[in-house]
């Protein structure tokens, strides 16, 4: 908890943890505005009918590149400014265990996207003023998010792990999430049937679309619960293998 309250407070002792809500909520925001409010008070006609349905795949499906590009610069400091201020032995020689201490960190970055995930049911409610609100869609959706920024954030942590420098663990970090989505563009491609299908297999964007149009697969969340704990053990490996160098 010590390292917790830290983590978190210095989010917001610094512009990043207020940069990042920011941008998340402009972002967000514009996507609400462009193609699910806008399109849902076109059809003004429907919509007196009561015949009219809010579409918010769009939105989401969009904030999964959003947040591709923004969870790392969440993620970059965690452990890579210890690392540049030499405070990382301290941490690593600690009466503390090496999974406490990773999970510490990664609950505080994921704590400041959930407090900006937390502002999607106000646009469920925003709409309900104009036309019929699918809040099991919503839900769907908001769970996936919640399930990919946990993703990011722990392939983030493990990134920030390896190097002091901020930015480069930042760019290592957008380039492991593109690699995510890069199977899925790639699979189509690939005339060897397993290794297609393995990419598929592998496809962070395709799993997440199942929760954009409402639903809920036992193995697309195993799926995502894997890799994260994959991420995370990989980072208290790594600082293991660090603290006896």
């Amino acid at each position: 908890m010590a390292v917790f309250k830290r983590e978190l407070k210095a989010y917001f002792i610094t512009p990043l943890g207020y940069a990042f809500i920011g941008v998340y909520l402009v972002f967000s925001g514009a996507f609400f505005y462009m193609f699910t409010l806008t399109s849902s008070t076109s059809s003004t006609y429907s919509f007196s009918q009561g015949t009219g349905s809010a579409d918010f795949a769009p939105m989401f499906s969009l904030m999964f590149f959003v947040l591709m590009f923004t969870v790392p610069l969440l993620t970059m400091r965690l452990f890579a400014e210890e690392r540049r201020a030499k405070t990382d032995q301290l941490l690593l020689t600690a009466p503390l265990g090496l999974f406490e201490l990773v999970a510490a960190k990664f609950a505080a970055a994921y704590a400041v996207f959930l407090i900006s995930t937390a502002v999607m049911p106000i646009y469920g409610i925003v709409l309900s003023n104009f036309t019929e609100v699918s809040w099991r869609t919503i839900t769907g959706n908001m769970f996936g998010l919640i399930m990919v920024g946990a993703v990011f954030t722990a392939s983030g942590l493990l990134v920030s792990s390896l190097t002091e420098n901020q930015m480069i663990a930042a760019i290592l970090g957008v380039f492991v999430n593109v690699g995510f989505l890069f199977s899925s563009v790639a699979a189509p491609y690939v005339e060897i049937k397993f290794i297609s299908d393995a990419l598929r297999s592998v496809s962070l964007l395709s799993r997440y679309d199942r929760f954009t149009i409402g639903l809920f697969e036992p193995q697309n969340v195993l799926f995502f619960l894997s890799i994260i704990a994959i991420f995370l053990f990989l980072t208290v490996r790594g600082l293991e293998r660090r603290r006896w160098l």
